[in-house]
């Protein structure tokens, strides 16, 4: 992300007083611009708002879906942050199937999340321990049948290592790795669970036991 220009925020959430603290809380940032709150996700996917990333919360007024209201946001090319007070661990399973890249807790202080923001507005995906919890949880994921070196491929960049150095660490050329990575994508397309993007790669890695859920770490 340039330094020179700011991510836009947006807020979907249906209770004022959260949109006055992140507003408050994004004034002084230097990577984060704070653009508006709505209460729904077609309110502010009507507006031709164009946000980098939005804050969502998973229980809306609306009774929408919190999946359906991802999918769409994820659509529009924007980064998802979940922000829920995790009173319902079955809406946090349920979104945890989503491409979203965070999830931070109302509770958390205000400071885990604007760095949750800052980390997801550059890419990077921040894994809670709410929602690892939630996906460790889901017994009812279909098995991709990758084979052990298709686990190797998958677990190494999940983990953040440059394709250059996988196929470096693995002993196999670059064409070689790129069909190891087609074939992990095929094979998850073929049992519904998408692996398109690292963010994809990285929660299926998490769901199927290749990469270490984060209360797992030393």
């Amino acid at each position: 992300m340039s330094s020179l220009k700011k991510a836009r925020v947006a807020l979907v959430d249906d209770h004022e007083l959260v949109g006055v603290a992140l507003a408050a809380a994004l004034e002084g940032s230097a990577k984060l611009a704070y653009v508006g709150q709505w209460t729904t996700v077609p309110a502010l996917l009507e507006s031709g708002e164009v946000p980098d990333v939005v804050v969502m919360d998973l229980r809306l007024a609306d009774g929408s879906s919190p999946l359906q209201n991802s999918a769409a946001l994820l659509g529009t090319g924007a980064n998802v942050v979940v922000y829920t007070s995790g009173e319902s661990p079955s809406l946090i399973r349920i979104t945890s199937k989503a491409a979203i890249s965070g999830m931070v807790l109302k509770s958390a202080p205000i400071t885990e999340l604007l760095d949750t923001l800052e980390r997801c507005a550059d890419g990077d995906l921040v894994l809670s321990t709410e929602w690892a919890a939630a996906i460790a949880a889901d017994t009812g994921i279909d098995d991709a049948a990758l084979s052990p070196r298709e686990r190797d491929v998958l677990s190494l960049v999940a983990a953040g290592m440059s394709a250059k150095n996988v196929a470096t660490k693995l002993g196999i050329a670059q064409p070689t790795l790129d069909v190891h990575l087609r074939r992990i994508r095929d094979k998850y397309a073929r049992i519904g669970r998408p692996a398109e993007g690292r963010g994809d790669l990285v929660l299926r890695a998490l769901e199927d036991g290749y990469l270490p859920m984060p209360g797992d770490r030393a």
